[in-house]
């Protein structure tokens, strides 16, 4: 075979070649217009109009309420000489919860009992003398003086008399106990923590942006745990969100006041609120299970009367633990893709679930 026959043969193969090769190429563009690019199976839901109440979730706990709190040390320097309670025993307002060593508080209050009496002695003798002209007017200014401070010294005495013995101010539940028998304690030392359980409140927190919506009054939805969609135990009031944030969370607390609910809240458990920010009668929602994150923004895909979806960009405006606001992007009746939206191109034909 000669070098030119050899030659045309190979330039007739590339040529077959290159022309399969466009043809293969060409292929997706012979797809019919509108034909889907997959079959996706997925949950639809219509867009609809409805109450809508804008709700901040926040995750807390729960704590004392101020005034319902008391904390117990001891009046001086002593040792403790008895312990009648522990930590998480209710107790009686007026209850015995520790003794502490009694000799020096009953030491010192028969020594100014015994001042008092000579100072008034004194006092009254010191008086007869000046009546009977006696004695001069300012030898009793100083007897009085000197009873009014023994009677200022009992006085005292006797108080701290009365705090060698740890009383409950409050009725409630024994929070913290630190009085070991026979240790050795001061005025600094918290020696007993007593809380009523039923005067508590719940401490949100939030963030600063969201605070800034938050009002006084406004109402809350305690659930237990951490999310919403656990169970409901009680609804709230807003009666304070805090003037700063906090240096260590960043974040701002809210303190719900709790109305009696399906049981007592528990001193240090852990809460979920929802804060109501806003309410508006006729509002476009859609599930939250729709919105697609797209940018800075979000997309949803609605379904045609084909099946086919189609994302469109929206604008989203308050959202709750179900629903989303939508401010711009859709329309009431339309139908959108909800649970398996996150696997859903663009004209991909639906096989709903509704």
């Amino acid at each position: 075979m000669s070098i030119r026959r050899l030659h045309l043969l190979s330039s007739l193969a590339l040529a077959l070649a290159a022309g399969c090769s466009k043809k293969d190429a060409a292929a997706p563009d012979d797809a019919k217009p509108g034909e889907s690019k997959a079959v996706v199976a997925a949950e639809t839901a219509e867009v609809t109009v409805q109450p809508f109440t804008e709700t901040i979730g926040a995750i807390g706990t729960v704590e004392s309420r101020a005034g319902h709190v008391a904390t117990l040390t001891a009046p001086v320097a002593t040792r403790v000489a008895n312990v009648l309670v522990t930590a998480g025993q209710s107790v009686a307002k007026g209850a015995v919860l520790v003794e502490l060593e009694q000799s020096g508080f009953q030491s010192a209050l028969k020594a100014a009992h015994t001042t008092l009496a000579s100072a008034q002695a004194a006092r009254d003798r010191m008086q007869r003398l000046v009546d009977q002209g006696i004695t001069p007017r300012s030898q009793l200014d100083q007897a009085l003086a000197d009873f009014a401070k023994a009677e200022a010294d009992y006085a005292t005495a006797r108080r701290m008399a009365e705090l060698s013995v740890l009383r409950a101010p409050l009725a409630g539940v024994i929070t913290r106990m630190t009085a070991v028998l026979g240790a050795s304690v001061d005025p600094a030392q918290v020696l007993v923590e007593i809380v009523d359980p039923s005067m508590v409140d719940v401490l949100l927190t939030v963030q600063p942006a969201d605070a800034a919506r938050i009002k006084v009054g406004g109402k809350v939805a305690i659930h237990s745990g951490q999310r919403a969609s656990s169970e409901a135990l009680a609804t709230g009031e807003v009666v304070d969100v805090a003037g700063i944030v906090d240096s260590a969370t960043r974040s701002v607390s809210v303190r719900v006041r709790a109305a009696p609910g399906k049981r007592a809240l528990r001193i240090g458990e852990t809460l979920f609120g929802e804060i109501t920010v806003a309410t508006r009668p006729r509002a476009i929602t859609v599930p939250l299970a729709a919105l697609v994150p797209e940018g800075d923004g979000f997309k949803v895909f609605v379904v045609d009367l084909g099946s086919l979806a189609h994302a469109r960009p929206v604008t989203v405006g308050g959202r709750t633990a179900a629903f989303a606001e939508i401010l711009d992007g859709v329309k009431a009746g339309e139908r959108v893709v909800t649970l398996g939206a996150f696997g859903v191109e663009d004209g991909a034909k639906i096989a709903a679930h509704r």
